[in-house]
């Protein structure tokens, strides 16, 4: 196969994807607007804080003692809950990015 004609073949993939995730996408999500995305950014930011809160604790404890079970599960707890909200607002820009989803204007 020549070089071009694989290139030629990746690009037509490439844009038949898109459009597919476009008409799967729009099915699923509403035209977005700013007053529709900050409130997620607004609860990711407050998953991060109470994480890093939970983090905050190692330094609370007197002479670097280790944190207790407990304390290690909600640390993991915390950051499991973060991690996938991080991922799906970064999810959620690539989408935007991409041209999967509708913009309105802009409500704030």
């Amino acid at each position: 196969m020549d070089i071009d004609k694989g290139k030629r073949f990746l690009m037509e993939l490439e844009n038949a994807i898109g459009a597919a995730n476009r008409e799967v996408i729009h099915t699923r999500i509403p035209a977005l607007t700013q007053g529709r995305i900050l409130p997620f950014a607004v609860s990711v930011a407050r998953l991060r804080a109470r994480y890093l809160e939970a983090a905050f604790k190692f330094s609370e404890k007197e002479h670097g003692e280790a944190l207790d079970e407990g304390e290690i599960n909600d640390l993991r707890r915390q950051r499991e809950m973060y991690e996938e909200a991080r991922k799906a607002f970064a999810e959620l820009t690539h989408a935007i990015e991409r041209g999967y989803v509708d913009i309105e204007g802009g409500d704030v």
